[in-house]
């Protein structure tokens, strides 16, 4: 396998992962607070949805943006007031979620739009462009020397086409993603509002007691899970793709929730189980059909990886990772 081949599967693994890791990284902070969120696909898919609608109507991918994450923090603030303020069933909230908007995003569509379920393509001002940084080869670089960026690739230098094809190029989402992480550790085990998220995940009473809102809290962590939810499904339709189209998520919410049992609640680990999710699904992508000693894997046997390895990952891992102790329980003040 050539090098520049490497060098293209792992960026487009750096693409794919993008919205598995901010997905992660909402439910990190849901689940740290003790509020078990399996309703990520559902705001991801909503976030998707509105993003691509007012970016199709105003051609301005920022507004999209903007309304994506608005759509998401009102599904944060439902799951918050099922699950924190009525104290009920938090998976069953969770997937009632993923129905509303799993039906909503389609029927709204359509009544919007009038093509069956999608969204009109974006096209520039609608979409997130990448971000083509100094000295690296890009569209400019082909239209001056009249040659494809990928002849001009393939004859630069190793080290040039690491710069080129893996570091730049990417939409502001993807930087904004993986920044995210060191900021999620810094939050959750350098600042008091990270040791008191923490802690309510924990043993909520113990924060109670000592004068701090668990409501709050957890109210705090389910808006922040919105916010990123909010930005990943708004990089699906307006940076990874150019439009929304039905069920776009496809299951991410779930492999992300498989990610994060991988990584046991922890950032840096979570960043290493998306980019493993997110090389699956470049493989997938890249080699459509794979010849092992005579035998041809099938293009739909890899496409399936991303799935099958979610399924092993939650049954050989779901007994040794352990959850914070006070997750999926409602806190009710003692008197």
């Amino acid at each position: 396998m050539e090098f520049l081949t490497i060098i293209q599967i792992l960026d487009s693994t750096i693409r794919l992962a993008t919205p598995l890791l901010l997905a992660c990284l909402a439910g990190l902070f849901s689940e740290r607070a003790g509020i078990f969120d399996i309703g990520l696909e559902g705001k991801m898919l909503m976030a998707a949805f509105f993003s691509a609608a007012v970016a199709a109507v105003t051609g301005n991918v920022w507004l999209g943006l903007l309304a994506g994450i608005a759509a998401s923090l009102v599904l944060s603030v439902l799951h918050g007031v099922a699950s924190i303020t009525f104290r009920g069933n938090q998976l069953i909230s969770g997937v009632a979620i993923n129905f509303l908007a799993s039906g909503l995003t389609v029927l709204i569509a359509q009544d919007w739009f009038k093509q069956g379920g999608r969204t009109p393509s974006l096209f520039s001002g609608g979409r997130f462009e990448g971000w083509e940084w100094p000295f690296a080869i890009g569209p400019a670089d082909a239209a001056a020397t009249g040659q494809p960026v990928s002849r001009l690739m393939a004859e630069a230098n190793p080290v040039h086409q690491v710069y080129s094809e893996l570091l730049s190029g990417h939409s502001i989402l993807v930087y904004f993603a993986f920044l995210a992480v060191p900021a999620t550790w810094w939050i959750l085990f350098r600042t008091r509002f990270g040791l008191r998220l923490r802690a309510v995940g924990e043993n909520p009473a113990a924060v109670d007691t000592a004068g701090v809102s668990v409501v709050g809290l957890r109210y705090a962590a389910v808006l922040i899970c919105g916010l990123l939810c909010g930005i990943a499904g708004a990089y699906l339709a307006t940076a990874l793709q150019a439009g929304f189209v039905k069920e776009m998520t496809a299951g991410r919410g779930f492999i992300a929730l498989a990610a994060l049992i991988f990584a046991k609640w922890r950032p840096w680990h979570a960043m290493g189980a998306c980019l493993l999710f997110g090389l699956l699904q470049a493989i997938a992508l890249r080699f459509q059909n794979i010849e092992l000693g005579g035998l041809t894997i099938p293009v739909q046997a890899m496409d399936a990886l991303p799935y099958v390895l979610t399924v092993v990952i939650l049954a050989g891992f779901v007994g040794k990772a352990i959850p914070p102790r006070a997750g999926g329980q409602p806190y009710v003040k003692e008197r």
